[in-house]
């Protein structure tokens, strides 16, 4: 068991909700953030002291930043933080596209996550921590027209670039790519592809390995 602490964007369902379970159940203390108070306060409940919910928008730079002073404040610092909060769109491809949805797409998939990256550093640097990005297999092949497709060929690039930036002074950064996973996301449910503690085994794989090792990707496909 560790006493480790993570903070995790995106954590009132799905992939991040996961992922709080599968980390407190390894030991660490867990930062809730979402735009959900009540889905995150509810799990905060379900998992007891070491967890905080912390209310806020991943769009928001002030947002990242006031929740990660509270949890270092309450745990007494933080040693990872999962950008894992994104959205899709409901306009597929460019010329049917619906540019007020991707301006909220580029405020919540890149720029939402590089405030995580902008609020953590200061708080992992001390302690050479870890930083965790939910890429996809999005990400790494081209789907016709797909804008959300494109926002994770982001991810995926500045995840190699701020590993590198994050190991002048020890610390670790890791992409976690899954294939399809049945969460919300999708208007139904997908029992036979990747579940979200598929995702969250990963995550906490890539946090506990050994600090000789960066695990810099985790690439996940459902078996079929």
């Amino acid at each position: 068991m560790t006493d480790k602490t993570l903070f995790i964007t995106g954590a009132s369902s799905g992939i991040g909700a996961a992922t709080a379970r599968a980390a407190h159940a390894a030991g660490w203390n867990v930062g809730l953030f979402a735009r959900s108070e009540d889905k995150l306060e509810a799990l905060a409940k379900e998992l007891g002291d070491r967890a905080l919910a912390l209310p806020g928008d991943a769009a928001s730079l002030e947002d990242q930043t006031r929740a990660l002073g509270r949890l270092a404040d309450a745990f007494g610092g933080v040693d990872a933080a999962y950008a894992n909060a994104g959205m899709g769109l409901k306009a597929a491809g460019t010329e049917n596209g619906d540019p007020e949805e991707w301006a909220k797409l580029i405020d919540v998939n890149i720029k939402g996550l590089l405030y995580t990256a902008k609020a953590a550093i200061p708080h992992l640097k001390p302690r050479k921590g870890h930083i965790v990005l939910t890429g996809s297999a999005a990400g790494r092949t081209h789907i016709a027209g797909s804008i959300y497709g494109a926002s994770k060929w982001f991810v995926h690039g500045y995840a190699g670039n701020l590993a590198d930036e994050m190991r002048d002074w020890g610390g670790r950064c890791t992409v976690v790519a899954p294939g399809m996973v049945n969460t919300a996301f999708f208007d139904e449910a997908k029992p036979d592809k990747l579940q979200p503690e598929d995702v969250a085994r990963a995550v906490v794989f890539a946090l506990e390995a050994d600090p000789r090792a960066t695990v810099r990707e985790v690439f996940l496909m459902p078996s079929d």
